[in-house]
């Protein structure tokens, strides 16, 4: 095995099985986060799949070969830890937050969990109808169903379009075999990160996944399905769709409207740029489109930038939730906005600002375990080499006003917006 060590108290070790481990010793702490990353998730889905990996993350809770599904919700939690999961559009992870002297239980669930699951007909018919239960919350939700409709507006034919929890008709279609296919073909130790932060070692960590099993054996050959550094395969996303509407009716009090276009993925250096401009343009109550839109015409209650950055590309854009009778003069005045920005870019002033903004929310998002090891996985998932946390706000504060204002040209022309509005006619 190969480890290295990335800072201070950061190491990785690359196990000639293909896992890669990382870990962050927070030694002022109590308490352990520790989850497992699979390099598969929906962008690998076909249509008629869609939601395969969301289900099997719900399913292996149903039990495994040891453990009942009641078993597992109290392996964790009957010791004050917690035990969760979440499919995304790049990784399924399953992580768990325990005191640091449950490290040993929380591995041996989490390795039980990813490696064990039993994946049973009986469990199928009530989760899948749990999965049905989610769909209709997000339909039930236009603020959260509209981003779906983005993501489908700006990829129509790519699972980066397709939904993560799929549809009513993938959802019910899938059976066992479907799960067990993808589990067999996904979930082992050579397409899975773990990653680690708390007041643990990372010999300990070691030692400890040694024991279940995750550092035995040597990667397989290759068969052409990863991309020569652990992850599968996905379709190249083509060229989103710029410009233009999609409107689709719903019964609601309110018309919610996203703006939307693709960007560079996770690992691209010119997505500090887009942050510093994400925070100007809508990043709190100081934002542009805040006092505008909220503060000087009294549109929305809820307005605000977003955005995230996949393994292929990114996303930046805007949402705003608005009476149907203010939705035309909501989305002038956005557009407005992000024409200004486009045209202008930011002067020293404002960029000096933008910049301390974007740093201070750096440095407050790694204050938890959790959070640092978040991080580090996704650093592995997302295929960006470490830096330190000194060496990211290093590239923000280098920011230029040329960098800002190429990226503001390009990014933040009106025309290139994509917007799904969901509403009443």
């Amino acid at each position: 095995m190969e480890t290295i060590r990335l800072d201070r108290e950061i190491f990785q070790t690359n196990v000639p099985n293909g896992v890669v481990v990382v870990s962050e010793r927070v030694s002022h702490v109590r308490s352990a986060a520790l989850g497992v990353w699979v390099r598969t998730a929906s962008t690998h889905e076909s249509r008629s799949k869609m939601g395969v990996s969301h289900l099997l993350e719900h399913m292996v809770f149903k039990g495994t070969k040891r453990r009942s599904a009641q078993e597992i919700a109290l392996a964790l939690e009957s010791r004050g830890g917690s035990l969760d999961a979440y499919t995304s559009r790049d990784a399924t992870a399953f992580h768990s937050r325990v005191l640091d002297a449950d490290l040993s239980r929380a591995i041996d669930v989490l390795t039980d969990l990813v490696r064990n699951p039993v994946l049973r007909d009986s469990d199928l018919t009530l989760e899948r109808n749990v999965v049905l239960e989610e769909i209709n919350m997000v339909e039930d939700t236009p603020d959260d169903q509209v981003f779906d409709l983005a993501s489908a507006a700006l990829w129509p034919s790519h699972p980066y379009g397709y939904s993560i929890l799929g549809t009513r008709e993938s959802v019910s279609g899938l059976q066992v075999a479907d799960l067990r296919q993808l589990h067999s073909h996904a979930y082992f130790p050579g397409n899975c990160v773990i990653g680690a932060a708390g007041n643990l070692t990372h010999e300990q960590l070691l030692e400890l996944l040694g024991k279940q099993g995750w550092l035995e054996g040597t990667a397989p050959a290759s068969t052409g399905q990863g991309n020569g550094n652990g992850a599968p395969l996905v379709p190249p996303a083509p060229p989103a769709q710029h410009g233009g509407e999609v409107r689709v009716a719903k019964d609601s009090s309110q018309t919610h409207i996203v703006f939307a276009t693709d960007t560079m993925p996770y690992r691209d250096p010119r997505k500090y740029a887009l942050l510093v401009l994400a925070n100007v343009f809508g990043g709190g109550m100081s934002s542009r489109l805040f006092q505008r839109v909220r503060e000087e015409l009294g549109l929305a209650y809820s307005i605000y930038s977003f955005t995230t950055f996949h393994r292929q590309v990114g996303v930046t854009g805007v949402y705003v939730g608005t009476q149907p009778k203010t939705a035309e003069r909501a989305v002038a005045a956005i557009r407005e906005e992000y024409a200004k920005l486009a045209r202008e870019g930011l002067n020293s002033a404002a960029l000096a600002e933008a910049k301390q903004q974007t740093q201070g929310q750096v440095m407050l998002s790694l204050e938890s375990p959790a959070a640092r090891m978040y991080r580090l996985a996704g650093l592995q998932v997302y295929g960006e080499a470490y830096q330190s946390l000194d060496e990211v706000l290093a590239n923000i504060e280098r920011l230029t006003e040329t960098d800002v204002m190429d990226i503001a040209q390009e990014y933040f022309n009106p025309d290139r917006q994509r917007i799904v509005w969901l509403g009443p006619n």
